[in-house]
């Protein structure tokens, strides 16, 4: 008898808007989509070590729905290099802090990526409007759970 697997790689999302004062202003929870690019990086981390690990986080104001064929975000305005990586038997779960100055205004989309510039893009995902204040903070939390 043969089993089939259907071997899925897919995340959600949590952003988080503080204020100045670190009060929590907003906070929203959106699913997002492991792109082509990014399965293969999966699939050739098996196997190879060649291709940096994720390590950036970034976000940005195209809210162009996300396909599998991206390899960028559509208009990224800030990216930061990622505060944590925890694996947790099948799920990964990256976070990122945005501070004050970086990342600012009406943001719609976010990615997570292998470099501080270019590199491999890993997911992405776009949501509702949130806007940033240059005082602002903003955390993201990411996780990528494979089933």
């Amino acid at each position: 008898m043969l089993m089939q697997e259907n071997l899925k790689a897919r995340g959600q999302v949590q952003v988080e808007i503080l204020d100045a004062a670190g009060a929590l202003k907003e906070k929203i929870h959106i699913p997002n989509l492991v792109v082509q690019v990014g399965r293969n990086f999966i699939a050739e981390r098996m196997t190879n070590q060649d291709d940096a690990v994720m390590s950036h986080m970034a976000t940005g104001t195209d809210n162009t729905t996300p396909a599998s064929g991206d390899t960028t975000l559509g208009t990224e305005n800030g990216r930061v290099t990622l505060d944590s990586t925890v694996v947790n038997a099948n799920v990964v779960t990256y976070t990122a802090t945005f501070p004050p100055g970086t990342s600012t205004g009406a943001l719609v989309e976010a990615g997570v990526l292998n470099a501080s510039s270019a590199g491999i893009m890993l997911c992405r995902t776009t949501f509702d409007v949130v806007n940033k204040a240059a005082a602002d903070t903003m955390i993201i939390t990411w996780a990528i759970t494979i089933s």
